[in-house]
């Protein structure tokens, strides 16, 4: 579990990095644009690239985390036991999910690469894009399967098995 953790944190610190440099040309651009008339070619195509790759990346962290959204209005009232069995199931799901869009993803990265398609400006290679992001897709399905057939802390699990 804790190579997991490890991979999750580096994912994010990666995702991190790919936003700040996507600010700072962004920024760059702008100002550019504003000032002097210059401007970088193709930014738009690059931030909507390396942002698709951040948001993938950012997954595993918030999958380890549990930071997703839990709506609990019909299962607030439920037994921490019943909570936890449903949060499980939860995991298991996305971990299905994550599933599946890594094997597309890859698919398509495949696909990318052998018709050597690229965005319409900078012709920017696509498969480069779903590059960085099955890796995040891959690990948020790990994370996700792990922590269903696990549980996520197991001190929580062993209190939900004793109020059994």
């Amino acid at each position: 579990m804790r190579v997991l953790e490890i991979l999750a944190k580096a994912c994010a610190v990666l995702a991190g990095m790919l936003l700040t440099v996507i600010t700072l040309m962004t920024v760059v651009s702008i100002v550019g644009r504003n000032t002097t008339g210059w401007t970088i070619v193709g930014d738009f195509e690059l931030s909507g690239s390396a942002a698709g790759a951040a948001i993938a990346l950012f997954m595993p962290w918030c999958q380890w985390e549990r930071g997703h959204i839990i709506v609990d209005f019909f299962t607030n009232r439920a037994s921490p036991t019943t909570q936890l069995r449903l949060d499980r199931f939860g995991a298991l799901m996305l971990a299905l999910v994550m599933a599946l869009m890594t094997w597309r993803s890859a698919l398509g990265g495949l696909s990318a690469w052998k018709s050597q398609t690229g965005s319409m400006m900078l012709g920017f290679p696509e498969w480069i894009v779903y590059c960085g992001v099955v890796p995040g897709l891959a690990l948020t399905a790990v994370i996700a399967f792990v922590q269903a057939l696990r549980g996520f802390e197991p001190a929580a699990d062993a209190a939900a098995e004793a109020a059994q």
